[in-house]
């Protein structure tokens, strides 16, 4: 192996590390040194990638652009019901997901808006080709849509993770859509939206087409 891709695995095994604390402590109650617990690694190699405990949370923070990444879908409303299906799916096997929604809704000492910022970019863009393609009613403002969609979709992951560790999430954004749709797309293209609470894992691969 050589010395920059050891370097990567390392970083990348701070991070694993560093979001499985955070997802069980939160920030206030995580420490670096439970972090260098679990991860195995030693001080001098945590100090070598992050200046200390908010550069982790930082790159954590960073590292959820790669859910964000905007579906190649024609029909740009079914691409936005597929972000969020996978986004979904991901938050039940992703620990890394799971750290960034804890450390994004928790008050206390580490605030940022980067992980709402980016799920709003990412939803206003495709909900403004929607309303350009003609797919979504001509009364709907994509930017007040997106913010809306952001608060349930934010609402709904936390009651189930609450309920069952987000067992149901799928089924709970699915139920989201199904309520949503009906006042916001054109009718002729309602029936063709897909809203299986299966896509998002499909998507990913997790489950039998």
């Amino acid at each position: 192996m050589t010395q920059q891709a050891r370097a990567v695995r390392t970083r990348r095994s701070i991070l694993e590390a560093a979001a499985s604390v955070f997802e069980e402590l939160g920030y206030e109650g995580t420490s670096t040194t439970e972090i260098l617990t679990r991860s195995g690694l030693t001080r001098g190699a945590l100090y070598h990638h992050f200046s200390g405990k908010r550069a982790i949370a930082d790159a954590l923070v960073q590292l959820q652009e790669e859910a964000l990444v905007l579906p190649d879908h024609p029909v740009r409303l079914q691409a936005l019901v597929d972000l969020t299906m996978m986004y979904a799916e991901r938050l039940r096997s992703d620990v890394v997901l799971r750290a960034v929604v804890r450390l994004t809704v928790e008050r206390g000492s580490y605030q940022t808006g980067a992980n709402y910022r980016g799920a709003m970019v990412a939803a206003s863009t495709l909900l403004s080709q929607a309303l350009e393609r003609g797919e979504l009613l001509p009364t709907v403002d994509p930017d007040e849509l997106a913010f809306l969609l952001q608060g349930v979709f934010t609402g709904s992951q936390i009651l189930s993770q609450a309920a069952n560790g987000r067992a149901d999430l799928p089924q709970r954004i699915s139920g989201m859509w199904r309520m949503m749709l009906p006042s916001i797309v054109r009718p002729r293209l309602l029936p063709e939206i897909d809203i299986d609470p299966d896509r998002g894992g499909k998507l990913l691969g997790l489950l039998s087409p």
